[in-house]
């Protein structure tokens, strides 16, 4: 039979032409207040058998696939036994395969010891993208996260110590108008602190069906929400560049469509030349991103 996705179905930008295979159906956490992903789905995991069933399928029609994302929100929540199989069954039906990547929560990843990590990056395994969204407690509590920055760091440090590389998000916009500061200087300190392979801003966009929630959360700490506009967005861009120091090269990417400005570099190389383009805009250079062009 062919493979019926249970939809939506989401994947990050750079796994579009890649295969998918499901083998979680929605997210196990499921409770930051900006994600509308997975709210029409309840979590559960997909029985072998059928993971295995589209795998078997998928290898009849595209034999030669490289590249495999494993979906839904977070498929490396799953027993390591159980993703072992899977990428086994990858590795046995792919023979050209190079990637197999993840979603994966700072909760999935600190869950399993490096020793189980090591184990899932020997059998194909060799990226997770991790929504670190802020480098601030205060933030992360607003948008109930489930993370701290201290867990944040351990997550990173347990991927890299591993093999894994990692792709992290941030999202400008997070902190609004009265915590973009601490938002952006913490992000920085975090990112310094336990670099990711990649890390790729998103901007804030609220779906009607989570915003009342979202602005809910944040009043109730005593900071009512308040919308940046492009202005603001790119000083935090222009603020989060300055801080970044990494001790290791970090491949920046903020030119998702939500994004206003889109910028492309590696850190801390290109820094002075992302800085020039950001003061280059502000003065008028027609480098943002037309509205009509924006989006999740």
């Amino acid at each position: 039979m062919p493979i019926t996705y249970d939809m939506p179905l989401y994947r990050p930008p750079s796994e579009g032409a890649n295969l998918i295979i499901q083998a979680t159906i929605g997210c196990s956490f499921d409770r930051c207040t900006f994600c509308s992903m997975y709210k029409s789905k309840t979590y559960r995991a997909r029985p072998l058998d059928a993971v295995f069933a589209d795998i078997d399928h998928a290898r009849r029609v595209w034999p030669e696939a490289q590249r495999v994302f494993l979906a839904d929100g977070d498929a490396l929540v799953l027993p390591t036994d159980d993703l072992s199989r899977i990428l086994d069954r990858l590795a046995a039906a792919f023979p050209a395969l190079e990637r197999v990547s993840v979603y994966g929560t700072p909760l999935a990843l600190n869950a399993k010891s490096i020793d189980e990590l090591t184990r899932l990056r020997q059998q194909g395994l060799t990226l997770v993208y991790l929504g670190v969204e802020s480098g601030s407690a205060a933030v992360l509590k607003r948008i109930r996260k489930g993370a701290t920055p201290n867990t944040m760091v351990r997550a990173l440090d347990a991927a890299r110590a591993a093999g894994l590389d990692v792709s992290a998000t941030v999202i400008l916009g997070l902190g609004g108008r009265d915590l973009w500061q601490d938002h952006i200087d913490a992000t920085a300190d975090l990112v310094n602190t336990s670099p990711p392979t990649y890390l790729s801003t998103l901007q804030l966009r609220l779906e009607d069906e989570v915003e009342n929630d979202f602005m809910a959360r944040f009043a109730r700490a005593g900071t009512p929400f308040r919308w940046q506009d492009d202005a603001g967005i790119i000083a935090e861009q222009e603020r989060l560049l300055a801080h970044l120091d990494p001790p290791a090269p970090v491949i920046f990417r903020s030119n998702h469509a939500s994004n206003c400005l889109p910028l492309a570099g590696t850190l801390p190389d290109d820094r002075d030349y992302l800085l020039a383009l950001i003061t280059a805009a502000r003065l008028g250079a027609p480098l943002l991103r037309p509205e009509a062009l924006r989006g999740l």
